[in-house]
């Protein structure tokens, strides 16, 4: 990115309703200047600020993954004055996108690994970028065993819920997917929430098993005690803290937890290195 300030501008070419209350929409964005795109050069993992102008800017980490081109993804949760406004915005509509910005799961690291993706709710964003990432035809050999656990409060509001099904199909991942509890006699799946889902269904780890987490605080911090038993170490649990962002370069100082910026250095940590912080996980 040339000027971290300065937005790239951007098109609304979709627009999905993402959930069934309708609190959650996916908009798909062009680039409308020529080699945009290809500076918008982004990890899965990353997070970008949405900005609207006159009205403000949000972090949203990016749901589309690099191996998609053409376009970005993000998976918008409406829940305050900016994400009001952009809900409102229609297909054509022109904004602006911010970033790349932050750090981004450890690819290099993870090759040649079995992994475990834990998601839960609207946080799965970065991990649905991840997965694709990972099944990518010319990236599915770099991976070993590939396990998913992903939960929401209920059927209708899991994301990417085709997707999640085709996946479900697949015979090189392993999808575990769970909903708080439901009275839907055609639900199929895991009912229960993720912490107990992972206990029951995670691999038991070794020296090559890792284990990445996205979702709401409580549900992080419930399910590292179900990663101890399984036998992950510290180093061995890949945590995303993306619910901390502000700014997104690391001037507000608004994210840090101790001395660490989460936009900046992060939003992506090991539990090991979480644990040399002031504990909030």
């Amino acid at each position: 990115m040339e000027n971290p300030y300065m937005p790239y501008p951007v098109r609304i070419d979709d627009i999905e309703i993402a959930t069934e209350d309708k609190s959650l929409k996916t908009f798909k964005f062009v680039f409308l200047n020529e080699g945009d795109e290809e500076k918008f050069a982004y990890q899965a993992g990353q997070f970008a600020e949405l900005s609207i102008p006159g009205v403000g800017e949000i972090p949203i980490g990016i749901a589309s993954s690099p191996v998609e081109k053409g376009f970005v993804k993000f998976t918008v949760f409406r829940t305050g004055v900016v994400t009001s406004h952009l809900h409102n915005m229609k297909v054509g509509d022109i904004m602006g996108i911010r970033g790349p910005l932050g750090n981004w799961y450890p690819w290099d690291k993870l090759e040649n690994k079995n992994v475990v993706i834990i998601g839960g709710g609207f946080a799965f964003t970065t991990l649905r970028s991840s997965i694709v990432y990972m099944l990518d035809p010319a990236n599915r050999s770099k991976f070993k065993n590939i396990d998913v656990v992903y939960g929401a409060r209920s059927p209708g509001m899991l994301l990417y819920r085709e997707e999640l099904f085709e996946w479900e199909k697949r015979d090189d991942i392993n999808m575990h997917i769970t909903v708080d509890g439901t009275d839907d006699p055609s639900w199929k799946y895991h009912k229960g929430f993720v912490p107990q889902v992972v206990e029951d269904n995670a691999p038991k780890a070794d020296e090559d098993t890792y284990a990445i987490i996205c979702g709401p605080p409580i549900m992080i911090k419930f399910t590292q005690p179900s990663l101890t038993k399984l036998g992950y170490k510290p180093d061995q649990i890949i945590m995303s803290l993306e619910n901390r962002m502000k700014c997104g370069i690391g001037m507000c100082g608004r994210c840090n937890i101790g001395k660490e910026l989460v936009c900046k250095d992060g939003p992506v940590f090991t539990l090991d290195e979480i644990n040399q912080t002031p504990k909030e996980y």
